[in-house]
């Protein structure tokens, strides 16, 4: 299979992509990665659009994105250029367009690029399947051309650039009948509005292909730049965004995973991150994770080129292991929490990786978030443990631990090489790439109880530990593996980006049977700092994994970012909502601001809450609409209600303490 989508899976190299002119900041080729975010304020309020530019622009966006669903927002762009320069400030500014040409052909003459979607450009969505031969189809295409050439001409008279921006929400009616819901699917619908611009001699196009599902937006543009590729047009470069991604940690976690992957292939020019926050609060994350590649190259340990890649890039299988215990297999991923840096572990301090423990009923509760190992390093517990929760131990403490049966042992490679006296039913390999020898690796097919602790201190983290996966899946080597990140003194918000990165990008591709979050290079702290630190790992190892797609362990929102459009206040909707469901587990919830928002971009949702008039709101159960104006008082009670019918409502429980 060719895999010319990333230019190298082992080295940092960035795609080399035709540099396209915004407003006189270039993006693509060798320009830095830019950064760009969106306003949320009503676009004809000038003042007040002019100002969150502002403390956008301050917060480091370069690139500023605003709403023109009709004419006279279009036309009212000029004003709050105008206002922006007076006060000197000179942003490229983008304008957004869904289903209005008009506006778009307005907008094109004034700012410096526009933003088209071409599920929705030229067609309205009406959730029909179209059986179509291939003249109707071509009809079809005639189409569309005769409504987009006008506003590439504009664009390629006014130096105006384009963003083709596929979002997998918001597929065409055309697009889904002979495609379906898939990754090609958004490919395809955005060249064929590309393949009018080639014919029009108009390159200026940058183009995104975003999804609320981190697997779905990854496999897209990976296959995207291998379409291109294939059908010799230029290499366009790439805005880089998961829609709807939420707020808060989780938020972050899910944009991470998407973004960070790609951007570890070398893919990416400019990173919007959709938060439902302010828009202010998207830069400076969206840099974290630019920042990180910044001198890549020149700090990661080099590695030789990968022969033979034994997974689809462009499709989600999940590597073949063999079951061992509850890892590998069919088994979800678990979770290993590291309490090693305890000096002895209690009873209350398991309540920070989900265990807790009552005194009166002496018992112990689980929530959700539950780990399902913890590392205790050279100090075994005391005590037994609740049901379904494992110890793993060092080697050496294992070997003179009581009870060994009921404990794990981690063992270094030259130990388990070189050991006899090992767990019967599983054991712990820790290692790294220079450690995966053909010794190892023939011993690790006969031995049905080992389960390998991948770890990298290279800098190229994520693709060095994808390497190793890609060894003992060439090797024919089925032991389920845990990955292990460690971080020094980074930031807490560095870590939950890096690890959802070097992590998630595994997980994506189907590798991995496990996370473990290493404490042992953060300096001393107190237990009590400790235990949230502890606590925080556990946290992220879970976000990590539900926004890979392969563990559900809470509710999921997908919330849109809120733009001049949104019907209502969606922070503090979403806070409101998340309130009241956050314990139905692996139950996902869209909230929309507006229609435009709507059944499409919450493709994924099993519930969808939608703006559709001032304090109005609709309730879908998946893309089917179910009430349609009910007041926004009520709408969260409906919306239970709604939950409550489909009998997926559980009523919350408070565990003891």
């Amino acid at each position: 299979m060719n895999k010319s989508y990333c230019p190298s899976l082992t080295a940092y190299e960035r795609r080399k992509t035709r540099v396209v002119n915004i407003g006189g900041l270039p993006m693509g080729g060798d320009y830095p990665i830019r950064v760009q975010s969106m306003t949320t304020v009503d676009t004809m309020d000038t003042m007040g659009s002019v100002e969150q530019c502002i403390r956008m622009i301050e917060a480091g966006c370069e690139y500023i994105r605003i709403t023109a669903p009709s004419i006279k927002e279009a036309e009212n762009l000029k004003n709050i250029k105008e206002e922006l320069s007076k006060r000197g400030y000179n942003v490229p500014l983008i304008a957004d367009i869904h289903f209005t040409p008009n506006a778009a052909e307005v907008a094109a003459r004034i700012v410096e690029k526009v933003r088209v979607n071409p599920g929705n450009y030229a067609d309205k969505k009406k959730f029909q399947v179209i059986e179509y031969d291939d003249a109707s189809y071509q009809a079809e295409l005639d189409r569309i051309r005769e409504r987009f050439v006008p506003l590439v001409r504009i664009c390629k008279e006014h130096g105006t650039a384009m963003r083709i921006g596929t979002n997998h929400g918001s597929l065409s009616d055309r697009i889904l009948s002979r495609y379906g819901d898939t990754p090609l699917g958004m490919v395809e619908s955005a060249l064929e509005f590309l393949r009018i611009c080639e014919d029009e001699g108009y390159y200026d196009i940058v183009i995104s292909m975003k999804a609320s599902n981190t697997q779905v937006m990854v496999q897209a543009y990976r296959l995207l730049v291998q379409k291109l590729e294939e059908e010799g047009m230029q290499p366009y470069p790439l805005h880089l965004g998961v829609t709807e991604a939420g707020e808060a940690e989780d938020g972050r976690i899910k944009s991470a995973v998407g973004i960070g992957t790609l951007l570890e292939d070398g893919l990416g020019d400019t990173v919007r991150v959709s938060l439902t926050e302010a828009p202010e609060a998207e830069a400076p994350v969206a840099k974290a994770l630019i920042d990180r590649y910044r001198h890549r190259a020149k700090k990661a340990t080099p590695m030789k080129p990968v022969c033979n890649v034994p997974i689809n890039p462009f499709q989600y299988h999940r590597r073949e292991t063999a079951e061992v215990g509850n890892l590998g297999g069919l088994n979800v991923p678990r979770v290993v929490a590291d309490l090693s840096r305890l000096t002895e572990v209690q009873y209350a301090d398991l309540k920070c990786v989900g265990h807790l423990y009552s005194m009166l009923l002496d018992k112990f509760n689980m929530n959700d978030q539950g780990a399902d190992f913890i590392y205790t390093g050279d100090t075994p517990i005391s005590f037994m443990l609740p049901n379904g929760l494992k110890e793993i131990v060092n080697y050496d403490a294992w070997l003179t631990a009581e009870e060994r049966k009921d404990r794990h042992p981690l063992l270094h490679a030259d130990q388990y090489l070189r050991s006899v006296d090992r767990h019967d039913t599983l054991n712990f390999i820790q290692l790294s790439i220079s450690e995966l020898t053909n010794e190892l690796l023939e011993r690790l097919k006969q031995d049905k109880t080992a389960i390998l602790m991948l770890q990298t201190s290279n800098e190229h983290a994520m693709p060095e530990l994808r390497k190793c996966f890609f060894r003992l899946m060439n090797n024919g080597v089925q032991t389920p593996c845990i990955i292990k990140r460690s971080y020094g003194q980074l930031s807490p918000d560095e870590i939950q980006l890096y690890a959802a990165t070097d992590v998630g990008g595994l997980l994506i591709d189907g590798l991995g049977d496990g996370i473990m979050l290493g404490t042992e290079l953060l300096t001393e702290q107190e237990k009590g700092e400790w235990l949230q630190t502890i606590g925080q790992y556990n946290s992220l190892s879970f976000g990590i994994l539900q926004a890979a797609r392969t563990r559900m362990s809470k509710t999921e929102y997908i919330s849109c970012p809120s733009c001049g459009r949104t019907l209502f206040d969606l922070q503090e909707t979403t806070a409101m909502i998340r309130k009241r469901t956050d314990h139905l587990k692996g139950v996902k919830i869209g909230i929309m601001g507006c229609i435009v928002n709507g059944p499409g971009e919450m493709a994924d949702a099993d519930y969808g809450y939608v703006g559709v008039g001032k304090d109005k709101i609709a309730l879908y159960r998946g893309q089917t609409v179910i009430k349609k104006a009910v007041p926004a008082d009520r709408a969260v009670d409906e919306l239970i209600e709604l939950i409550r019918e489909d009998d997926k409502w559980i009523e919350p429980v408070r565990l003891e303490d």
